[in-house]
């Protein structure tokens, strides 16, 4: 049979890590391995019964037909009314656009606005799609390495030295993903000043974290801090991780209205609606209690504080305490170039990684899939009776390298 033709655009394209990681991971279940998967980025706690039972009424009130292409009336107001509550940011419905997963929201964004040569600016390390959804719509991916000193974030310095004329977009994550470290809003006001004197850049903020936050850290949306760029600025967001809606499938975003209409156009020849139950359960979910968010973030601090030590007390680890997220993503540069008792060298992160699944049945994602080595990235959204068993688990396998 002749190969399938598979189009130039896609070969530029790698398959999502995190999603081969967790794969591999539930393969190996099956199979009978007692794999912990530490790989997806969700929550293991239930959506919320409140947000269960406006599904339910939905479905009984005979919403289950077609909605508007981009987002039912009722859920633009909510989002609209979110914005204004949590982000001080005025949307429009005409300015707001929703779509089947925070996903979907950046692509059709990427393939409404570039064209062949545009570069779109992304800080590493990087949550895994960003750069292959550039590729995908016709631009190019202009990775910027970011300094654990400067707990991974970008500065103003780099940002400069990055642009070109042919600079369209910077794409901002706080919290990260996979880092969980999260910009202060004096670091995105110093970032403005810099985006300010170069008109053509425009800003994508995937704010999908920003409820999951410790330590009394205040989170700051950037068209919020930085209102002098609210017309350049795309603000991305969802319900998947705060309200443990990931298989719900609902993201918004709130931006420029001729923008949001060619995001419009976008969805009406691809996706069309998001699936209109989970719509009416996002309504709920953004204006009904939030009440529970506070008891699941004391819970995501707690196992945080576990991981970091359990972690840092591993020998050849170092690893950061996030501001933010369900994430942590320790450098293993001490470990680089020692031996399994096999006989196995780590050469890379990936070798880590593998290493690890293989001996201790440990699914992490190496920090090359997020463009930056040596480290890899653990999700701690799973229970922490598991998180402590597999810390114990990444500890003895650090401790058997020679």
């Amino acid at each position: 049979m002749p190969d399938a033709p598979i189009s130039e655009a896609l070969k530029r394209v790698a398959p999502s890590a995190t999603l081969a990681v967790s794969q591999k991971a539930r393969e190996l279940k099956a199979a009978g391995i007692d794999v912990i998967g530490l790989g997806a980025g969700e929550p293991d706690m239930p959506t919320p019964e409140h947000i269960c039972e406006a599904a339910f009424a939905a479905i009984r009130a005979g919403h289950t037909r077609y909605t508007a292409v981009d987002g039912i009336p009722e859920l633009k107001d909510a989002i609209s009314a979110k914005f204004k509550r949590d982000n001080d940011l005025h949307y429009s419905a005409d300015q707001i656009s929703v779509a089947p997963g925070g996903k979907p929201i950046l692509f059709n964004a990427l393939l409404a606005t570039l064209n062949p040569g545009d570069e779109v600016l992304i800080p590493a390390p990087f949550w895994v799609s960003y750069p292959d959804m550039a590729k995908l719509c016709g631009g190019e991916a202009v990775i910027i390495p970011t300094r654990i000193e400067n707990s991974y974030k970008l500065t103003p310095d780099e940002l400069e030295a990055a642009i070109t004329p042919n600079t369209k977009w910077l794409i901002l994550n706080s919290p990260s993903n996979p880092t969980g470290s999260a910009y202060a809003s004096h670091e995105l006001e110093a970032l403005g000043e810099v985006l300010l004197r170069h008109p053509q850049v425009w800003v994508m903020t995937d704010d999908m974290y920003e409820h999951i936050l410790y330590d009394d850290f205040k989170f700051v949306s950037f068209a919020e801090a930085v209102p002098s760029l609210y017309d350049r600025t795309l603000t991305v967001n969802g319900v998947s991780k705060t309200y443990s809606m990931t298989g719900w499938r609902i993201g918004y975003a709130g931006g420029p209205a001729d923008l949001i209409a060619a995001m419009r156009k976008v969805m009406s020849q691809s996706t069309s609606n998001p699936t209109s139950i989970s719509q009416w359960a996002a309504v709920e979910a953004l204006n009904g209690t939030q009440d529970f968010i506070a008891d699941r973030i004391k819970v995501f601090k707690e196992r945080r504080d576990m991981v970091v030590a359990m972690l840092n007390d591993a020998e050849g680890l170092a690893c950061r305490t996030p501001e933010g997220a369900f994430y942590v993503f320790p450098d293993c540069a001490a470990l680089i170039g020692k031996h399994t008792p096999g006989g196995v060298t780590i050469e890379t992160d990936e070798d880590f990684a593998r290493e690890l699944l293989e001996t201790e049945a440990v699914a992490v994602v190496h920090g090359a899939a997020f463009g930056m080595s040596p480290a890899f990235r653990i999700s701690y959204a799973t229970s922490t009776e598991l998180l402590k068993e597999a810390c114990g688990r990444i500890q003895r396998f650090c401790a058997s390298l020679a």
